[in-house]
């Protein structure tokens, strides 16, 4: 294996100028800093990581805390955070807390052990104990999806004109008994699409409230379907706070044999790549996680460069994608 002695023998240079040149640490002449690459390309030299945290303070590594990574969902943000990561010089080290504040509060020391140089975190429900070791050992932290404390830095979706938005499209095609598969409690965009939800039912003069509790997964959401489905009033419209819920639902309805959407209207919050291959099409609202993604790894570098500077938030819009499963149309 090639040493960075090998590659300054080569470029002719010392070794300190190697370093100064892989490291950033000290400006260089452009003609050296080519040599030097040259050098690099031509020994197949890798720099040792271990060796450039002792020097430096920096492991050019990010931690993920991201729950239920295995959500296939979840991609697109999950590549446009590696991807900006990548572009800027970093890797990523990715754990899933499990939306469980004990364990939540372990990977994330976990991190910390591994000398991250900051870390991005869609906090739990319960977090303090995480969130209190992050700020008590000054670890760099941007929140990710799930937006609780204006004095950090933080990057999600709006959710409550969305979901109200959604209840409004239902309300317009005459529907007044609209009910909502709702997100895990607790989770700050669970009550966020609960608060658009009452929302968007006040401003259509609808009284009547249909809450279940989907537990942002897909048994539970396939349970609490089945659960509206039997009532003696069963709603004639619902709506899903996530895409797994959306999957949950719509097993529920094929096993009642209802159909979306002649005997019930369907609108989902999150898109997903077969949303438009599903039969009808599914009314969404998508969320930007490819702009989420970039915009995370931008506030972290920035606050990693300056530990000083004024906490952001940053909300973005997501998007009204109108297919088939709203039953406007047939309407």
């Amino acid at each position: 294996m090639a040493t960075m002695a090998d590659v300054a023998r080569l470029a002719g240079v010392s070794i300190a100028t190697v370093s100064h040149v892989l490291n950033g640490t000290r400006a260089v002449r452009p003609q050296t800093r080519a040599l030097v690459l040259d050098a690099v390309r031509a020994a197949d030299y890798t720099p040792n990581t271990v060796a450039q945290a002792l020097a430096t303070a920096r492991t050019t590594t990010i931690g993920l805390a991201l729950p239920a990574i295995s959500n296939p969902f979840l991609g697109e943000l999950i590549h446009a955070i590696e991807a900006e990561s990548a572009r800027q010089g970093y890797t990523l080290l990715l754990v899933d807390p499990h939306e469980d504040p004990e364990y939540e509060d372990t990977v994330i020391r976990r991190l910390h052990g591994r000398r991250v140089d900051g870390v991005l975190f869609a906090p739990s429900a319960q977090p303090d104990a995480a969130l209190g070791f992050l700020t008590a050992q000054g670890v760099p932290t941007v929140l990710v999806d799930r937006l609780i404390d204006d004095r950090m830095d933080q990057v999600g979706s709006e959710n409550v004109e969305a979901v109200a938005g959604l209840v409004g499209h239902l309300a317009k095609g005459g529907h007044t008994r609209i009910a909502l598969v709702a997100g895990h409690p607790g989770l700050r965009t669970t009550v966020e699409r609960v608060a658009g939800y009452r929302l968007g039912l006040q401003r259509a003069g609808i009284g009547v409230e249909l809450l279940v509790d989907g537990h942002s997964a897909e048994e539970p959401a396939r349970v609490a379907v089945h659960a509206l489905l039997a009532r003696t009033d069963p709603p004639t419209a619902v709506i899903t706070a996530n895409n797994s819920m959306t999957i949950g639902a719509m097993q529920a309805f094929r096993e009642a044999g209802v159909h979306v959407p002649d005997d019930v209207a369907l609108a989902c919050f999150d898109d997903f790549p077969w949303a438009d291959l599903f039969a009808p099409r599914l009314t969404v609202v998508a969320q930007p996680f490819a702009e989420i993604g970039r915009e995370a790894v931008r506030l972290l570098l920035r606050r990693m460069g300056d530990p000083t500077a004024a906490p952001q938030t940053i909300r973005l819009a997501p998007r009204f994608v109108h297919r088939d499963s709203c039953g406007c149309e047939r309407r």
